[in-house]
């Protein structure tokens, strides 16, 4: 992801104007690699995110913070123990390099003050986050020794060593000048990867962009014609300005699902109509909402991956069994077969031969047609008869118990896909908590430790949202939750939403004795797709009825409702029309 020099240089710019003067209230680490510190200032509170991970390595403020441990690590109280109460003073930032310091005024355990700084180098597999003090390293989220590199070890104790600086051109302290004369050593690359090798803090995104406004097919450096160098000089000196004067735009660009895929300081056009530019305020809100969703998924998938793992092979296993029953199914349609083969020989019993490989009879089923009936030579003819009937009887009971397992298995998979949906949109530790007491009750995974573990101690309550009309929207965060919320919690009147023939949670309207008016009942369906595995989707078909007809079949699984009498809406689920209806 192009979170370049030039795009850090701008979030640096706006993280000091917000940050300077903040003290720090807490410090959390959601994960291994990331820190969430709460600040304070007379202006408000901030929470920055810092994460050194290698595929969204990244510092902003942010309104969607991870869910804290219940335990904090090692490396998070020594963190506090520095930087608690401490002052920020100064956001820096090392030339266009993905490195940015945090200057902190604290007090240490004897009441001296002293100069702590926060090395942040964003540099996707090699970023860290890194606790010093007097250019001496107190700690890091990643600890470097000799055998992971040779020339900068990040060990506490040792002396910080900024990383090798590449051999470019930085734009803060060097002409668009520069940059050209830069540009005819590697005058034999295409004008992207020239700009790459020659542009300090540059992204391979960025240099693409300016590649496109010179020339829309990327011609060698050397090749440029007078005119395109002059236009290539001009936008090299409009983007030094950009720099020196902080006039960088957070944008993003989405596809045509509205997927976020890439982001950049600059309009960026050379994707054409394949991509949207949406402006942010901020960097900061770019970067969380960019990161959000995924990173989202990706804590789902670390702290759930023994539920997914059970799930998914459960999913396979009842998917593979059911195949092999319909298999079994179509070779039992054959049935009627056997019992026409019986009833002939019966019925032609005196004209049979015993030691005959088989009989030629006259099939009064079908307009006495000479059919062939094979048989076994060592039976009698009455013997072959009873031997096919005896396995059209058996052929007619496997029919049925097999029709009866596999409208079981059906149910029993389309159970646990709701279950795999749950956990893939959990976003805390106490929805999964809730997610694993059930799943361990089903008997797809065995739980570990004591058994007054298995259920947590409170009850969630359900997703809350209040349409514009007023109207409270509730969501089940699982099977339990849907149940009580579809079964005991709604009234008669109160109107049920549910995606069709698609896992997702229950949605229920209050009515509170009113009528529900249409723009309430499309939120509520657009939160209905929202909370279901077609989150993702457009177009989605969202059933509606009133909860007085719902009912629970005997003996159904979990979060299962049948209903004859409904409405369907087609909703396209939207993330930020969503949230706005949260409460």
């Amino acid at each position: 992801m192009p979170a370049d020099g030039f795009f850090i240089h701008y979030l640096k710019n706006e993280l000091k104007e917000k940050l300077v003067g903040c003290r720090v209230e807490k410090i959390h680490q959601p994960s291994k690699n990331e820190l969430t510190l709460h600040l304070r200032s007379r202006g408000g509170a901030y929470k920055l995110f810092l994460s050194a991970s290698s595929d969204s390595p990244r510092a902003h403020i942010t309104q969607y913070a991870p869910e804290n441990p219940a335990n904090p690590p090692m490396l998070c109280m020594l963190f506090r123990k520095h930087l608690t109460s401490a002052l920020i003073t100064d956001v820096r930032q090392a030339g266009l390099d993905r490195i940015l310091f945090i200057d902190f005024d604290a007090t240490n355990e004897i009441g001296d003050r002293v100069k702590l700084c926060l090395s942040l180098e964003l540099m996707h597999k090699h970023s860290n986050i890194i606790l010093l003090s007097q250019n001496k390293i107190i700690d890091a989220v990643k600890r470097i020794d000799l055998t992971q590199s040779s020339y900068r070890q990040i060990l506490p104790g040792l002396n910080y060593v900024l990383p090798p600086e590449q051999d470019k051109v930085n734009l803060l302290t060097d002409t668009a000048d520069a940059v050209m004369e830069r540009l005819f050593f590697v005058s034999q690359k295409p004008l992207s990867s020239a700009l790459l090798s020659s542009l300090q803090g540059a992204s391979p995104l960025v240099c693409r962009e300016l590649s496109s406004l010179v020339s829309s097919d990327d011609p060698i450096f050397a090749d440029l014609s007078d005119s395109q160098k002059a236009r290539l000089q001009t936008l090299l000196c409009d983007l030094k300005s950009s720099l020196e004067n902080n006039a960088g735009q957070p944008f993003m660009l989405c596809d045509n699902n509205k997927k976020p895929t890439d982001f950049s300081f600059i309009d960026i056009t050379q994707y054409g109509f394949a991509r949207t530019p949406v402006r942010f305020d901020s960097f900061s809100e770019l970067l969380d909402n960019f990161y959000f969703e995924r990173d989202r998924l990706d804590r789902t998938r670390q702290r759930a991956a023994d539920m997914l793992k059970a799930l998914t092979n459960t999913s396979s296993r009842i998917a593979r069994k059911l195949v092999s029953q319909r298999q079994e199914l179509l070779q039992c349609a054959d049935r009627e077969t056997l019992r026409i083969n019986a009833e002939l020989i019966n019925a032609y019993l005196g004209m049979l031969q015993k030691g005959a490989p088989f009989y030629d009879v006259q099939n009064y089923y079908d307009e006495c047609k000479i059919i062939r009936i094979p048989a076994d030579p060592a039976l009698s003819p009455a013997a072959n008869a009873q031997k096919y009937y005896k396995a059209y009887r058996k052929a007619k009971t496997a029919e049925q118990m097999l029709q009866k397992l596999i409208e079981e298995g059906e149910q029993e998979l389309q159970y646990v896909d709701t279950l795999l949906d749950l956990v893939s949109r959990s976003d805390s530790s106490a929805e999964l908590t809730e997610l694993r007491a059930e799943i361990v009750a089903a008997g797809y995974l065995k739980h570990k430790g004591p058994k007054s573990q298995i259920k947590s101690n409170k009850p969630l309550p359900f997703i809350e949202y209040t349409s514009t009309d007023g109207f409270k929207i509730s969501v089940g965060r699982n099977n339990i939750q849907n149940d009580r919320l579809s079964l005991k919690t709604a009234r008669g009147n109160d109107l049920w939403l549910h995606t069709q023939k698609i896992p997702g949670s229950h949605v229920v309207i209050t009515s509170d004795g009113k009528e529900i008016p249409p723009t309430t009942i499309e939120q509520a369906a657009m939160i209905a797709a929202y909370h279901s595995k077609a989150r993702e989707s457009s177009q989605v078909p969202v059933d509606y009825t009133l909860a007085k007809h719902l009912k629970k079949p005997v003996g159904a699984k979990p979060g299962k409702v049948i209903y004859h009498v409904y409405n369907t809406l087609i909703i396209t689920p939207h993330k930020d029309e969503v949230e706005k209806l949260r409460v």
